[in-house]
Formats: structure tokens, sequence, C-alpha cells
């Protein structure tokens, strides 16, 4: 098997929000091959207490491997990070990090089949114990539901004309490889000078088609904010406008020091309240030039920071009030 080998991304920046300190316990919901939470558990020594988890079986492994010399201060499992709060208790946690990217070696690896870049079985699933996979989408999915993916989760302009090519290529047989969907996709937008090759956007939103990405997180961000001590601080990076569009609402509604009876935020019924949430900094966290030399694949990343104010319900945090 080929080494999992991820260089997180914002690493320093990631330091600085969680402020990890010694007796701290932290979570990471991504775990990946283990950068983030390496660097969590060295600055926290000599006590700190770090749970992880990560779908990715291949990436679980490689964490193990990366935190081995900090024997006895983290606890791993094999889920998705709405899962945490099966291993964690609530109000537990000093800090909380999720890295909504996908990994170097998931990109790299062709039998993974997340990239056009090589020829690989269309697969792209995270977990590959369970759910469908990208071939499975493409071919048994009507045009206009594809067409619905790469729109809603790829912002692809050809997103119709590209649903249509597939469904009509599917009479000869399936797609079951990158290259035979990539190169369809090329043949109906051809690529003309662009620097991004014509499958990049149908590429990522199968992939957070076959991930559930977009559900997961509006599901796990109130699971996980319930794990949060009073001071405990969230961060979560994201890669794209439909991610960080997601986190932005979510701390909106933290921040608001009032609540409403019912879905409509009238002003004459509002009822003041402390509130819930605060950012560390308004705007997003970007890449540093100096990481955007060594690791290109950040410059799309942002991390944003809430800090837990007050304690707050379940059911306060879905609703948002």
């Amino acid at each position: 098997m080929t080494e999992f080998i991820h260089h997180p991304v914002l690493l320093k920046e990631t330091l600085e929000a969680l402020q990890p300190a010694s007796n701290g316990v932290y979570a990471d919901g991504t775990i990946g091959g283990g950068g983030h939470a390496a660097a969590i558990l060295e600055a926290s020594s000599p006590a700190g207490f770090l749970y992880g988890c990560d779908r990715d079986q291949s990436a679980l492994e490689a964490a193990g491997k990366k935190l081995a010399s900090y024997p006895g201060r983290f606890e791993l499992h094999h889920g998705t990070f709405t899962e945490l709060p099966q291993w964690v208790g609530n109000g537990s946690c000093d800090g909380i990090l999720l890295d909504l990217g996908v990994s170097s070696p998931q990109l790299d690896k062709a039998d993974r089949g997340f990239s056009f870049q090589q020829d690989g079985p269309l697969d792209m699933r995270m977990d590959r114990s369970r759910g469908i996979t990208a071939a499975e989408l493409v071919n048994q999915s009507g045009a206009l539901e594809l067409a619905r993916i790469f729109w809603e989760f790829g912002d692809e302009q050809q997103a119709r004309k590209i649903a249509q090519a597939i469904e009509s290529r599917r009479k000869s047989g399936p797609i079951e490889t990158t290259k035979q969907l990539a190169d369809l996709i090329e043949q109906v937008s051809p690529r003309l000078g662009r620097k991004s090759h014509p499958a990049t956007k149908v590429f990522q939103a199968l992939r957070i088609a076959v991930n559930q990405e977009m559900e997961l997180l509006r599901e796990g961000l109130g699971r996980l904010w319930s794990l949060l001590k009073v001071g405990g601080r969230f961060a979560i990076i994201t890669f794209h406008s439909l991610e960080d569009r997601i986190v932005k609402e979510f701390g909106r509604k933290l921040e608001k020091d009032y609540t409403v009876p019912g879905e409509m935020d009238i002003p004459e019924l509002r009822i003041p309240r402390p509130a819930i949430a605060k950012w560390v900094k308004r705007k997003p966290i970007l890449a540093s030039d100096a990481e955007l030399k060594s690791n290109p694949r950040a410059r799309s990343a942002q991390l944003r920071v809430l800090i837990k104010l007050v304690a707050s319900t379940d059911l306060e945090v879905a609703n948002g009030n």
C-alpha cells in the first residue's frame, strides 16, 4: 500500500486558533494522515488528549502511526465526524477541528477515483466500505438529477449538456473509469485554452454527492458544537463556497443575541438572550504566501473559528435560536 502522506493546511493558523494547552481535550473529526492532530498533541504536551476519527480507513491507519509517539493520549475511531458524539461526551472538549478538504493521497491514488489526472475506477468514496460509487451514481441517475448535481455542487455552466451526453453515452455501455468520464466531458465542453480541465467541476460535484458532504456538514456542526465546553473553540477549514456558506450561516445564528418564537425573524417578536458564540475573526483566515508556494492546494483553504460563550441545548443550535 502506498504510504498515506498528507501536508496539513493552515497548520500554524489552526494551532493559534485552538490554543492547545496541557490537560486540554480536543477532537479532530477529519483526522486524515494525522498532521493537525500530531501538532495539537505536541502543543498540548504533556497531558493533552485527542479524539480523532475519519471515514477513510487508510487515513486512519496512517494517523495511528503518526501519533504513535504520543501513547495513551489519543483515541481513534472509524466513522464520520457526525458520529463523534458516540465516543466523546457532551461539554468535554476544549477544541474541535474539521478539515473538510480531500487529502493529497486520495487525489493522487488512481484506484480511489477522485481525480482525472490518472485513469482509475470511478469510485470517489472516502469510506470504501459503504455507500454508492461515482460510477453507480453516473450510470443509474437520470439526466435531470445529474444536471442538478453538477450545477448545485459544481457550479458547472454546461451541467445539462454534460448530463445529457452521459445519458446518451450509457446506451453503448456503462461509464466505469475516470478517463472515460473526463474524455466524454472534454468532448462536450472542449478546453479551448482554459487553465482548468473541463471535467474539474463535474468531478468535484460527484465527489460531494457520493460522500454526502453537504448533508453531513449541516448535520455535524450542531452535533459537534454540543461537545464543546464553554470557552471551547471550533475551527473549521473549508475549501469551496458551499461549505463556507454553511459554516457562516451556522455561526451567524449562534452569534445572535436574541431568539424568535418561530421560523420567521420578526424584529418585534425578538426575545433577548445572550449570544451562544462569537467569531475569533470576522473574515476567514487564509494561507500565507509561504504556504502557497510549498502547497498550491492550500490556495482555496479558509479557516473560520467560533468560541462557545454559553451552554446551549441541541435544539437551540439546530434551530439557530
